[in-house]
């Protein structure tokens, strides 16, 4: 299959990709501070440099989007037409990457936590349930 858009188009889009201070990322640092926790970001000590680190509740959370990390069953984690075995390499390494980084989170003592873009709404009172329930609140 071809691509709708030309090489150059296609590029100029994924620069703009960010792997830092995404939409969904904020969304999630915005129903923590509200909530009256305190936390840090990307800390380089620690394997794979979280998104956001609770040190009170030894607790890190992973904001992964659905594409980039592959969410099963997820309509967002869709398989791309063209060029697909080079994206079938990038996000399987992208997966495994992530495996490695939680099991040496998990053996350092750390909770790990997943959230999915997916999972992140529009409604402040949705996320925050969806927090707590990943906290154990």
């Amino acid at each position: 299959m071809v691509d709708k858009i030309t090489k150059e188009k296609r590029s100029w889009n994924m620069q703009r990709i960010r792997s830092k201070d995404t939409k969904p990322e904020l969304i999630i640092r915005s129903v923590l501070h509200r909530m009256g926790l305190r936390f840090r970001l990307h800390k380089k000590e620690l394997p794979g440099k979280p998104d956001i680190v609770l040190k009170k509740l030894n607790t890190v959370i992973f904001v992964h989007g659905c594409f980039w990390h592959r969410h099963e069953n997820c309509i967002e984690a869709s398989r791309p037409k063209t060029n697909s075995e080079f994206w079938e390499k990038k996000i399987a390494k992208n997966i495994e990457r992530d495996k490695k980084h939680q099991k040496a989170l998990r053996e350092l003592g750390w909770n790990v936590i997943v959230v999915w873009e997916c999972q992140i709404k529009k409604d402040f009172e949705l996320n925050r349930a969806l927090v707590e329930k990943k906290l154990g609140l």
